[in-house]
């Protein structure tokens, strides 16, 4: 196979998505997407080759009968370490690619693992669904609600396992909770507080200059609009709009899905109201340092409070989230709290697990967790050879995913309390936050209406 130079992507990739959403009959089908699932041996590609990808190749690939036929990257070398680490465990080393499409137009391969900048996500996702391959995308699925909605609709057009990466929803702690819960146990639930306060630095504006060697700025960039090249959006998309939701997208977003999942899953909320600003540090970022987020639920409340300033918080250590020390929850930066009636739970993700505590700290119930990818990856295998849904798949993983985007519109529209039709999904008290619903993507990379 000859690998798409840009010059031809430049000149075919209109053709290649006109095509792509008229179905996938006129590819060569893999034959997960003739309707016969991966018996023994299942073949995968890796899109983006950073910190996140390592962790997934090396996971994934010690599974019996998995390996990695490709690793894509827009960066020339990018994943050099992850091709040998691969190399030593396959039988035969993967392929260094930088268009994504070639795995895609690769009868050989079953599914894709997708980890690259956020904004990539939605994309890649239904690009790969539409040619029959099955995906293990990392969060935040997708960078709007728009997006998020046309990747539950090609899932389910084409029939394709996505698993998302909320590792928690794996987690035999998250089920034990959600179990409690629904039990009653800790009676009506009331409110809740979900915290993410993290360490942080002043952010400083980079200038542009050229692009290093072997990075594909535009390929980079793919639907987000074009600049020049900058270090800092390259290195550090946080505190962009075109590529993150920050860091309510990068961290809470793990805090929020693992509560929604221990409550029931629960539907869109009412309304939504984002307060915050640059009040650490003073800074210049577009996405700011600090937002405390309402969510009205009707019969609850839920707050969120998330930050990069606070270095006297931690995240839980690694004693934590792979041993049986329980953290200190008044210093824990990702803990959630939730009041009920009868009692007080502290959850912890990533392993951590969860204690029922009442008047004076007694406990009343605990369940110690285990670090989850142990449970998520294996996961996301099973399900391409059973055709059955994901712990994380893309419908209740876009609904947590949309609590980030709410409460960031909600901010960017100048701090305003926005009224939600969680059917529609679309606000009904402003025209300028339903104009965030969807970005405006370049014309070489946008999802079709009809996927």
């Amino acid at each position: 196979m000859i690998p798409i130079s840009r010059r031809r992507f430049l000149e075919t990739s209109g053709k290649t998505t006109a095509t792509l959403a008229a179905g996938s009959a006129l590819l060569a089908l893999p034959r997960a997407a003739r309707g016969e699932a991966p018996s023994n041996r299942v073949v995968l590609a890796l899109v983006g080759a950073g910190g996140r990808a390592a962790s997934h190749a090396a996971g994934m690939s010690a599974l019996p009968g998995v390996e990695f036929k490709y690793v894509c990257d827009v960066w020339k070398d990018r994943g050099v370490g992850i091709m040998k680490d691969l190399a030593k465990v396959q039988k035969r080393a993967p392929q260094r690619i930088a268009d994504m499409r070639v795995a895609f137009d690769d009868k050989e391969v079953d599914g894709v693992v997708i980890a690259t900048p956020e904004h990539w996500h939605a994309l890649a996702t239904v690009w790969a669904c539409q040619a029959g391959k099955d995906v293990y995308v990392e969060k935040n699925p997708a960078n709007s609600i728009w997006e998020g909605r046309k990747m539950i609709e090609a899932a389910r057009k084409y029939g394709r396992i996505v698993q998302v990466g909320f590792q928690n929803r794996s987690g035999p702690y998250a089920a034990s909770a959600r179990d409690y819960i629904a039990a009653g146990k800790l009676g009506r639930i009331v409110h809740v507080k979900v915290y993410n306060l993290l360490d942080g630095s002043k952010w400083e504006a980079k200038p542009d200059r050229q692009p290093p060697e072997g990075l594909d700025w535009d390929a980079w960039l793919g639907p987000a609009p074009e600049v020049p090249y900058n270090p800092g959006r390259h290195m550090d998309w946080h505190p962009w709009w075109d590529y993150k939701g920050g860091t309510l997208a990068d961290d809470a977003i793990h805090q929020l899905d693992l509560t929604r999942m221990v409550l029931g899953n629960p539907a869109h909320p009412k309304s939504v109201l984002c307060i915050g600003g640059n009040y650490a540090f003073q800074s210049r970022r577009e996405v700011p340092e600090f937002q405390c987020i309402t969510y009205d639920y009707g019969d609850f409340a839920m707050t969120c409070e998330s930050g990069n300033a606070t270095g006297y918080m931690r995240k839980f250590p690694g004693e934590v989230r792979y041993g049986d020390k329980w953290p200190h929850w008044p210093t824990s930066a990702t803990r959630v709290e939730i009041y009920g009636t009868k009692a007080l739970m502290y959850l912890g993700r990533h392993g951590c697990g969860w204690q029922v505590v009442v008047e004076g700290g007694k406990i009343l119930d605990q369940d110690k967790g285990y670090f989850p990818d142990k449970w998520h990856q294996p996961n996301f295998i099973d399900c391409m050879r059973s055709r059955k849904q994901p712990n994380a798949d893309i419908g209740d993983a876009h609904r947590s995913a949309c609590l980030v985007h709410m409460a960031n519109t909600s901010y960017r529209v100048g701090q305003r309390h926005l009224h939600f039709d969680g059917q529609a999904e679309r606000y009904t008290n402003s025209d300028e936050a339903n104009a965030l619903l969807k970005p405006a993507f370049r014309k070489h990379y946008r999802i079709p209406e009809t996927v």
